[in-house]
């Protein structure tokens, strides 16, 4: 059904559509690439939320457009059609009458899903949906996990000792990584939407929780602070990020964060819920280890992240206790960096 060939073209595609993570939410990632006699002659990505899509981008990047008719489209999310900020991208196909579509994967908006496809068809394109699904829906891992279980996606990120302690007795945990490490983890920051921590981590580390050591969007701060003990002088409350700060006491807007109030009983559940509500669609949550149990315990989680340094520290606040798919262990710069997924 598809040829090598058109494996090579929707790879681009998915390798285009990375250029958006991090920028592109609560849309999906997307990319788009338009071939000809075996040539190349247009490629987009989705760039910016509310910004025009892949495939607009695309087409506008074709020098002739009298070649748009005998073209192949290959793009790695079914076609909107639908109007939302943008006009549908079905119908801008339509209009371009291209030859054939190449679909990675149907959209699972329920605005979306199967109407995208249905649309060329009418129209009397070749369609073909299913080249390269897997690594397409792993892409927009965040998005269908979104629309499909209705919470955001959840990464776990820790770093622990070859001994298996995150923190000393004292609390204290910097630095267990080298510098190295540090950086992929404020790349990783960039790329989703929130990032999370508890009370403790809070307290006592101070963290700022930005990108300073890369560049990109730095994400939304949560913190979880259930009876409001935090002093306001933390840098988590500086005013330079947008801060949500959840507690079983008050919901209260104040000039540097945003308090809200959830019931105490599945606390966490209720946290991930109201996330989900504000339309963020991913979280990283950084600790402390309490914090990270409550979410492993409550099975909210879809992938950990865990730097293991050679140093030891013999006692102090243990590492949190997960299992999971192996995905993948690497070698960074002396941190062996683990990749965990969950697949309940």
């Amino acid at each position: 059904m598809f040829s090598h060939q058109d494996s090579l073209y929707m790879q681009r595609a998915l390798d285009l559509a990375t250029r958006g993570l991090g920028r592109v939410s609560p849309n999906p990632l997307v990319g788009c690439v338009i071939v000809q006699d075996n040539r190349v002659i247009g490629e987009g990505w989705h760039q910016q939320y509310g910004g025009p899509h892949a495939e607009v981008h695309a087409v506008a990047s074709v020098a002739d457009p009298q070649q748009l008719k005998d073209s192949t489209v290959y793009v790695t999310l079914e076609p909107c059609a639908h109007h939302g900020k943008t006009p549908p991208c079905a119908d801008l196909l339509v209009r371009q009458a291209v030859k054939r579509v190449v679909v990675a994967t149907l959209d699972s908006n329920p605005l979306v899903r199967g109407l995208g496809v249905a649309r060329l068809t009418q129209a009397g394109m070749d369609v073909s949906v299913g080249l390269c699904e897997k690594q397409a829906r792993h892409q927009n891992r965040r998005f269908f996990t979104f629309i499909e279980k209705q919470r955001p996606y959840i990464i776990l990120k820790w770093a622990q000792t070859a001994d298996r302690f995150v923190a000393k007795s004292t609390y204290e945990s910097k630095w267990i990584t080298h510098e190295y490490a540090r950086q992929w983890v404020h790349r990783w920051r960039g790329e989703e939407d929130a990032i999370l921590v508890g009370t403790k981590t809070a307290a006592h580390d101070n963290p700022q929780l930005n990108v300073r050591y890369w560049s990109g969007r730095n994400p939304i701060r949560v913190v979880l602070d259930r009876f409001l003990r935090l002093p306001p002088s933390l840098l988590l409350f500086d005013g330079s990020q947008p801060t949500l700060c959840y507690n079983v006491l008050k919901h209260e807007e104040l000039k540097h964060q945003q308090r809200v109030r959830v019931p105490e009983a599945d606390f966490i559940q209720h946290v991930v819920h109201d996330l989900y509500l504000r339309k963020i669609q991913s979280v990283i949550v950084e600790g402390g280890a309490a914090t990270l149990t409550s979410f492993i315990q409550a099975g909210l989680w879809d992938e950990a992240r865990i730097f293991t340094a050679s140093k030891t520290f013999g006692s102090g606040i243990p590492a949190p206790h997960l299992s999971g798919h192996l995905e993948s262990k690497q070698d960074v710069r002396g941190d062996e960096l683990t990749l965990l997924m969950h697949h309940p």
